[in-house]
């Protein structure tokens, strides 16, 4: 059977989720989750005229001319506090103590600071020493936004940043799409739980915990880890008994074709039914992606680096889908470090770290295995060195795509239109 180009089987293995069906929850539990609907103002912000500063609220036009040597003397009328009526309009030779947030008093048109004036004794007089023009540390009604204005899109992640600007509009509640629920199955019988003793031709089992980070960072919420034996009936048993418990079940090992690898043909016994079955992408490309019953199912190569390349392509983007969204990656050109020779016909991933240069962005690669786990770590994105060619030169351009990930849109798929 022919591999699946990287960029067809990203669509192919999209298809097996739906978005989930938005729900409405309290404003604290939708951090970390996706809008499900595009959000508008319902007031502006700020919600009428309010001072900047601590100081005095005043007709601009009376500061006119006004200086240390020869001050505006103006008669004290009110006090106003953030969250506080002025008692009146302000009327010709007046001024109004005036604090941060408070609301400007009809007739005012201006603020001087108050370590630019200064109030008599009494407190009934006050001397500004200042020419202010009209407007100056006046925070205007909707200066930030208007009520009805656009503030976020559907599939914009709830930080902490939009939680604010939400609870600013008096907001308690937020419709999102839901967590999928995940699980993470490792198959292996080299696998040793970290924390027991391993000896030198077995392996501590990373990749449970490697993966279920990945799928935490894409938003998912992980229910269980559990190992298997390379056994097909130990293999089935975990299978059916995790698979109709989450929305997404992710394996790692066993997805080749060795006497050992068993996924593929225990779930094709189980009748699921398979949408990428291998990818022509390096390192993963024994990936593939299914679903069995409700659930998608995503087969993952054992060696770790393999794993982390195939969950980032395929894995995750699947994930996003079904919190509603679809996520666009921010590429940059850079110049290789070092030449390069692959495999014609396959897409290479290769982990590089960014740095700026007189010519311009220089990728540094990493050293790349399917089975190291350390190449990853503080680096910057994938220079992605395209299935055309096999030979690449030292300081040729490539794309290399970012981990930074800062750009989501929602999914174009309706939720009823789950396979």
């Amino acid at each position: 059977m022919p591999l699946t180009s990287l960029s067809a089987a990203r669509q192919a293995a999209l298809e097996a989720i739906a978005p989930a069906a938005p729900e409405p929850v309290p404003l604290l539990d939708a951090h970390g989750r996706f809008l499900a609907t595009d959000v508008r103002a319902s007031r502006s912000l700020p919600g009428c005229d309010n001072s900047a500063m601590d100081g005095w609220a005043v007709r601009a036009e009376e500061t006119r001319g006004a200086n240390r040597d020869s001050p505006t003397r103006l008669r004290v009328i009110d006090t106003i506090y953030a969250g506080a009526l002025p008692a009146r309009a302000l009327q010709p030779g007046e001024a109004a103590r005036i604090f941060t947030g408070a609301p400007i008093p009809s007739g005012a048109d201006a603020v001087v600071r108050q370590e630019a004036a200064r109030a008599s004794d009494d407190g009934l007089t006050v001397d500004l020493f200042i020419t202010v023009p009209p407007g100056h540390d006046i925070r205007r009604t909707g200066e930030e936004v208007r009520a009805g204005a656009p503030l976020f899109r559907e599939g914009q992640c709830v930080n902490a940043s939009v939680l604010g600007v939400l609870a600013s509009q008096g907001e308690t509640t937020v419709r999102v799409r839901p967590a999928p629920r995940v699980a993470v199955l490792a198959t292996g019988d080299e696998l040793v739980r970290p924390g027991e003793p391993a000896l030198a031709h077995q392996v501590y089992e990373s990749n449970l915990v490697l993966v279920a980070a990945l799928a935490r960072e894409a938003g998912a919420h992980v229910l269980h880890m559990s190992r298997a034996r390379d056994d097909e009936d130990a293999l089935r048993e975990a299978l059916t008994e995790l698979a109709p418990r989450v929305d997404v079940l992710i394996t790692t090992g066993g997805a080749s074709v060795g006497d050992k690898d068993h996924v593929k043909r225990v779930l094709t016994a189980l009748g699921a039914r398979f949408f990428v079955d291998g990818v022509a992408l390096k390192p993963g490309k024994p990936v593939a992606v299914a679903r069995l019953g409700d659930t998608a199912i995503v087969v993952l190569p054992g060696n770790p680096g393999a794993a982390t390349v195939a969950f980032d392509q395929l894995a995750r983007p699947l994930l996003l889908k079904h919190q509603g969204v679809l996520e666009t990656r921010r590429r940059v050109r850079a110049r290789l470090s070092e030449p390069r020779h692959k495999q014609a016909g396959l897409t290479y991933l290769i982990t590089a770290t960014l740095e700026h240069g007189d010519e311009g962005l220089r990728a540094w690669l990493r050293p790349q295995g399917a089975g190291q786990i350390l190449q990853n770590v503080q680096a910057d994105g994938w220079a992605v060195l395209p299935p055309g060619r096999a030979d690449f030169n030292e300081n040729d351009l490539v794309e290399v795509e970012l981990f930074d990930r800062p750009h989501h849109h929602a999914a174009d798929s309706a939720p009823d239109t789950a396979p």
